[in-house]
């Protein structure tokens, strides 16, 4: 346990970030698993709208700091050649 004042504002600090870091990191793989998912079951349809979604949840994660961008990026991309790939 932290001694200084400081410290330990940061240990409660660290932990509220890290709830919250926690609960946009299962959104994101919740979204991931419903795009894959959706893929998998072969409709156009319903994959077009998962992926969107998972694009959407990608990038508030950027935005909030969870996720790299060069990661949401390569994650979309592959998202979006799986559904073109399905459509073809």
């Amino acid at each position: 346990m932290p001694n200084i004042k400081s410290a330990k504002k940061r240990m409660r600090s660290s932990e509220g970030r890290r709830i919250g870091n926690l609960a946009v990191k299962t959104r994101v793989r919740s979204a991931r698993r419903k795009a894959r998912e959706a893929l998998e079951a072969g409709v156009a349809e319903t994959a077009g709208v998962a992926v969107r979604e998972y694009s959407s949840v990608l990038d508030k994660a950027v935005k909030r700091g969870v996720v790299t961008k060069n990661t949401a990026i390569r994650r979309k991309k592959r998202a979006t050649e799986a559904l073109r790939k399905l459509e073809a």
